[in-house]
């Protein structure tokens, strides 16, 4: 399975080629900049790799929630990409990939995320993760922090900028479901890219003008009451 994997979804921008498990990766957290980073870190990686876009079995791109703008960058690329080399698409949930990232980097399996959605409230979801197998266990949202629901039991682990951008008032909701909190992660290329390979190499892709961006909030021209 030979893909690349794109993201865009929040101040992170990022990209990844994933040959038959080995990953390559270009990150950088760079707020407002993705329409000029994104194309330049392709094209790095895919010289690199000595590969045309012809050679790639499909590609994947976060899906989001996040950023509305963030969110056409990366599925606009994808999909431009995708229809020029004639490759199915997959989307994938940037909270799904986040909550892998947790999982990679400290072996826990239980994991609520937040990211920061402005206007009061965060995206969430809550996940269960084993290898490249994350399973929610509660819909995708955006909420106001003091509405995130809350395990029924269990231990978690929280992850996200949303922890740090509404610190005191998801502790005071999940502390007591909370073992800890990377509150400096961010969605990358890399972990969607292995939630997308097994998926794609079932048959999961899409043609590239039906993958779209989740965005959750539809109303984002005033504050919630």
């Amino acid at each position: 399975m030979r893909l690349l994997a794109l993201d865009t979804a929040t101040d992170a921008c990022s990209a990844a080629l994933w040959l038959d498990g080995e990953l390559h990766e270009r990150f950088a957290v760079c707020p407002r900049e993705h329409t000029r980073r994104l194309l330049p870190m392709i094209e790095e990686l895919m010289a690199a790799a000595g590969l045309r876009l012809g050679g790639l079995d499909g590609l994947a791109f976060g899906q989001g929630p996040g950023s509305f703008t963030g969110l056409r960058i990366a599925a606009g690329v994808a999909q431009g990409l995708a229809l020029g080399a004639d490759l199915p698409v997959l989307p994938v949930s940037d909270l799904a990939a986040l909550a892998r990232a947790g999982w990679r980097e400290t072996g826990a399996s239980n994991w609520i995320v937040c990211l920061d959605a402005r206007m009061g409230e965060v995206y969430t979801g809550r996940y269960r993760v084993t290898g490249d197998t994350v399973e929610a266990e509660a819909d995708e949202a955006v909420l106001p922090p003091a509405a995130v629901p809350v395990p029924a039991r269990g231990r978690w682990r929280g992850i996200g900028p949303g922890f740090a951008a509404y610190a005191e008032a998801l502790q005071a909701r999940l502390g007591k479901r909370l073992d800890a909190v990377q509150s400096e992660a961010w969605p990358r290329a890399g972990d969607i890219a292995a939630l997308a390979a097994p998926l794609l190499a079932a048959g999961g892709g899409l043609p590239p003008e039906q993958a779209q961006p989740v965005y959750l909030r539809d109303n984002v021209a005033s504050k919630p009451a």
